[in-house]
């Protein structure tokens, strides 16, 4: 559903309150300029969410959203996965437990939390590693996670796993605790656990009780692990206004209507974090409690693959949402934002500026087909076949094209994963259109397709609101097929199949 908040007023725009603006129930509205921010600016933001694959970007300013836009086929009621973002709720509950007095200090020695298990390899360096360490990735536990371009296999062994939180505690060390920093979502799980040790409940439970609920946040999915427990790095699925809130929280010193939920410490290391990211991309990246940072800019924010982001600008009184399927430039993004900010009180209506903001939220909403080539004749010879490809990084295990039927559809079986979710199948638009799929656990299913010429279809296939989008070129050649697509970190892939029948 298309949200448009720009009104044109004749005259100028009245200022904000200074009293605080608390969304418990539901967002205020107002125009950007009635807040001091220029629509026009912010016409040329959402246009760039363009060229990121944005699904939603969203702005608050003094409490009130100016800016709510949704990518088709994105829209506004569907949740989006955060990924790496859920570490920043994690951290706010733990923060949580030790404002409540349920954890006496952030830096209590991790393995007390866990004398109930056999650890391997408990050390002193192991002993050593602390709450805080785990809070700021500095713990010295060996982890490859594929943050400077490595395999990702601990994430692959964890996965693996059939107790994670073993899994983690198992793992070696790399290097003394606090020595330096290395992403490492397995430590987020253990804050995960931690939490549970301490409330004596679900990660999720405290979380809906504590935080969601006080916020007016509607229980969301959270993926778990093989024990059920909540994962602490990764798999919540939030609206964009709810993630917005949780942004609110912190630009509000911790406090939500009267109440304090954060403590002023844990809050002043997010706001001044100082741990070196050492990210080639980004050489500026700080990092504070599941929090990144760009102390430069005035900004931090949680952030989570393939742009997830809650970006909180304290000076600007500003925070910012987005949801994309692809990377982005955070420090553009900050930059941009920062910009489109003229002055503390509220400025002049500008209709045209308005419009023109009004006019690319439409844009941007409204889904456009793409270029579709005629269907050739080997379209007829393939539909209906299945094609089992080898072991690919694509994780695709066969697939079906019914391409002929009056209702083209396609079942693709992926060759990992939970076994009543490997299959996957749904409608898929021949005319430039996604067509969607029934709602699943994971979201709706969107895909269309189009042929390249004589021999070659691609299937661009993605879930709504997931942060992904798979483009999957197949070159088909009597009964063989050839699978091209990118699999995690835009690696390219190539897997070649036999028909089956």
């Amino acid at each position: 559903m298309l949200v448009l908040l720009i009104c044109v007023h004749s005259g100028a725009a009245s200022g904000q309150s200074n009293e605080a603006v608390w969304p418990t129930t539901q967002w205020q509205t107002s125009t950007p300029e009635e807040q001091g921010m220029d629509s026009a600016a912010l016409a040329r933001v959402v246009a760039f969410g363009t060229t990121r694959s944005f699904d939603s970007l969203l702005m608050t300013r003094h409490g009130r959203v100016v800016l709510d836009a949704y990518y088709a086929p994105f829209t506004a009621d569907m949740p989006h996965t955060i990924n790496s973002a859920t570490k920043a709720v994690v951290a706010t509950l733990t923060a949580m437990a030790y404002k409540d007095g349920l954890l006496d200090r952030l830096d209590h020695p991790m393995l007390d939390f866990f004398a109930d298990r056999k650890v391997v390899d408990a050390d002193e360096r192991k002993k050593a590693v602390t709450v805080q360490h785990l809070l700021n990735m500095t713990s010295g536990l060996e982890w490859d996670e594929g943050f400077e371009g490595g395999r990702e296999q601990s994430m692959r062994d964890m996965g693996a796993s059939p107790d994670w939180v073993n899994f983690i505690l198992d793992r070696p060390m790399a290097h003394a605790p606090g020595e330096s920093f290395y992403y490492n979502s397995g430590g987020s799980h253990l804050l995960s656990a931690i939490i549970s040790k301490l409330t004596g409940k679900n990660t999720a439970d405290y979380a809906n009780e504590r935080l969601f609920g006080p916020l007016g946040i509607a229980p969301p999915f959270w993926r778990r692990d093989p024990q059920r427990l909540p994962i602490g790095g990764f798999g919540l699925a939030m609206r964009p206004r709810d993630m917005a809130k949780l942004g609110y929280l912190y630009l509000r010193n911790g406090e939500w209507d009267g109440k304090r939920l954060l403590p002023a410490d844990f809050l002043g290391v997010v706001g001044h974090a100082t741990i070196n990211m050492n990210a080639r991309s980004d050489p500026a990246l700080r990092y504070a409690n599941q929090f990144w940072a760009i102390p430069g800019k005035h900004v931090y924010m949680a952030v989570g693959y393939h742009c997830q982001i809650i970006m909180v600008l304290p000076e600007k009184d500003i925070v910012a949402v987005m949801t994309a399927r692809d990377f982005c430039p955070l420090g553009r993004l900050a930059d941009d934002i920062s910009g489109a900010v003229k002055a503390d009180s509220a400025l002049p209506a500008n209709p045209a500026a308005a419009g023109r903001l009004a006019e690319v939220i439409a844009e941007v909403s409204t889904e456009k087909a793409t270029k579709v080539g005629a269907a050739p004749a080997i379209a007829a010879a393939i539909s209906g076949k299945t094609y089992k490809f080898s072991d690919n990084a694509l994780g695709i295990k066969s697939l079906v094209l019914f391409l002929g039927d009056e209702n083209p559809r396609y079942i693709v079986q992926m060759a990992a994963g939970d076994p009543a979710q490997r299959q996957l199948d749904g409608p898929i638009g021949l005319d430039g259109l996604y067509r969607k799929s029934a709602p699943s656990f994971l979201g709706i299913r969107a895909a269309k397709g189009s042929w390249q010429n004589e021999q070659t279809f691609i299937f661009d296939f993605q879930y709504v609101g997931l942060g992904e989008t798979s483009m999957w070129t197949l070159t088909f050649d009597g009964d063989k097929a050839t699978l091209r697509g990118k699999a995690r970190y835009g690696r390219e892939a190539t897997a070649e199949g036999t028909s089956g029948g």
